[in-house]
């Protein structure tokens, strides 16, 4: 694949199990962001791409230097990659590519933060998770671990923001608009609630494909409940080119070098 280039930074894009898609993008620009985060955690990071658009975001509030984003992905592969692309990005300081699970990131917390993975508490947990159901697989098994929830599910993500965010953390993620019920049922479950949602269409004449749902520990009186849409007669829409214009090189996509 090569590398992308965006306005900031390039991400190498050869051995990651994930390569760049629209979906990340679309999460590292729309997820809710503050100059007071200081520990966030990318889960399942692939090239890095979110966790460098987060860097980029928070250098803007003037928070980079006093944030940690810490990316972890169970394959080996990918999370050498990411930390490849963070080496060369303009905040290598900021940013930390751990070769790991979930389930190991728990496993070193209830340790003591055996291994120097951070026991917490986080301000902010973000994914582009898996979400093909088990039945349709994947020959390739990176890809199929990359891609499946056999191997990390929305619920894991839930029950892990649930017991490693401090009290005014957030958890983000982008996953089909077909789980909204089922994803907002389980935080619930898991003590934690939808404070803000973005249903986002690819044409205006279809159905939302994709939800970016964020996540607190308080309660809300109302939703923010906002709609994207990302072509319109062929062309990108000035909603979609605005919110990626600090990314992209050109509207619409990174270049391809």
């Amino acid at each position: 694949m090569g590398e992308f280039r965006f306005k900031k930074f390039t991400v190498v894009n050869e051995k990651s199990a994930m390569k760049v898609n629209t979906d990340g993008v679309l999460l590292g620009a729309l997820m809710t962001l503050s100059a007071d985060d200081r520990i966030l955690l990318d889960v399942g990071t692939g090239t890095g791409t979110v966790s460098l658009m987060a860097a980029q975001r928070l250098d803007g509030t003037g928070a980079a230097g006093r944030a940690v984003i810490h990316a972890i992905d169970i394959d080996t592969p990918s999370a050498e990659e990411a930390g490849l692309n963070f080496s060369r990005s303009p905040w290598p300081h900021c940013l930390k590519a751990w070769n790991m699970s979930l389930q190991e990131c728990r496993k070193s917390i209830d340790a003591g933060g055996e291994g120097g993975f951070p026991q917490g508490p986080g301000d902010l947990v973000f994914s582009n998770p898996p979400y093909f159901d088990s039945t349709l697989r994947s020959p390739d098994l990176r890809r199929r671990e990359a891609r499946h929830s056999g191997s990390l599910s929305y619920r894991d993500l839930l029950e892990f923001s649930a017991m490693w965010l401090g009290p005014e953390g957030r958890c983000s993620v982008i996953l089909p608009a077909d789980t909204e019920t089922d994803l907002c049922r389980h935080a619930r479950m898991c003590g934690l609630f939808l404070f803000r949602i973005v249903r986002i269409r690819t044409v205006p004449s279809k159905p939302p494909r994709r939800i970016v749902a964020e996540f607190s520990r308080h309660r809300v009186t109302s939703v923010a409940e906002e709609s994207l849409t990302i072509q319109d007669r062929g062309r990108y829409t000035e909603q979609y080119t605005g919110l990626t214009y600090p990314f992209y090189l050109d509207a619409g996509s990174a270049d391809r070098v």
